[in-house]
């Protein structure tokens, strides 16, 4: 796809890119080809699993790590986007872990010091960024901000366990933070996405189930992480500047499916 300049002279701080099955890779990828400038940064950890250094060639972009629950980080990096651009007018939240999910536990029988971190790594952590962004004076009137989210939140989905509690919070701060920061017509959204093939999305128990299932329910089919890239920059751009505070299904109408034809005839062949 050509690139129409819709992020021309944006700049902003990208989260969570780990690897180029990574949502947040192509996000940077889609925002770099409309024009946009950014900051990209993970974790610390991140360093020795991913390949960032190749993203930030392809991208020309910067890269700063940082530990999203760790306020000194963060400080350190909108700290650095303010010298580097002189303010920002977007920030990409593409980070999750559930630490109770990836070890096989039972959402009734959770391990707590996993799941508070579970939580703050998820959630607290956009709470934390849009907080330091603002503290350094690096988040800039008219901005955009953008979460990556999950149905999970308001449906249950036995197997994501913590997470559906960890996207539920992140929502709550979006519409939280989104009025506040309405007086400064700053947006505040987030992406509740299909099941995607992605590293993070490969941890959680029966994901290939859930796929496979959003899929055949779906009447376009799981998005994939390509076309989230571009419903991410259409919320980065002017052309949503009166959108904030929403949910916005990114998801082939998964969400206001019941049932379709395809698993009905699934369902006739299993139980016949």
């Amino acid at each position: 796809m050509n690139g129409h300049g819709l992020l021309k002279g944006k700049k902003g701080v990208i989260f969570g890119a780990l690897n180029d099955s990574s949502i947040a890779w192509k996000i940077a990828e889609a925002v770099h080809r409309e024009g946009g400038q950014f900051i990209l940064t993970n974790a610390p950890v991140a360093q020795r699993l991913g390949g960032l250094e190749e993203l930030a060639t392809k991208t020309g972009a910067s890269i700063v790590w940082a530990d999203a629950t760790s306020d000194e980080d963060l400080t350190k990096l909108f700290t650095e986007a303010k010298t580097l651009y002189g303010g920002i007018d977007f920030i990409v939240h593409s980070i999750g872990m559930g630490l109770n999910v990836r070890k096989n536990r039972p959402y009734d029988d959770l391990n707590y010091e996993w799941y508070k971190k579970s939580l703050d790594i998820s959630a607290i952590s956009l709470h934390r960024t849009i907080h330091w962004a603002n503290e350094t004076g690096a988040l800039k009137d008219g901005g955009s901000v953008v979460a990556l989210s999950y149905i999970g939140a308001q449906r249950t989905f036995s197997k994501y366990s913590e997470m559906g509690d960890a996207k539920a919070l992140l929502e709550s701060i979006v519409r939280s933070y989104g009025y506040r920061l309405g007086k400064r017509k700053i947006r505040v959204n987030t992406i509740s996405q299909s099941p995607t093939m992605t590293t993070a999305g490969s941890g959680i128990a029966g994901f290939d189930a859930m796929f496979k299932f959003a899929e055949r329910i779906a009447p376009l089919g799981n998005a994939d992480a390509e076309s989230c890239a571009d419903y991410t920059v259409s919320l980065l751009s002017d052309l949503t500047r009166m959108v904030t505070m929403q949910t916005l299904f990114h998801d082939g109408g998964f969400s206001t499916m019941g049932i379709s034809d395809e698993l009905i005839a699934d369902l006739a062949e299993v139980y016949s």
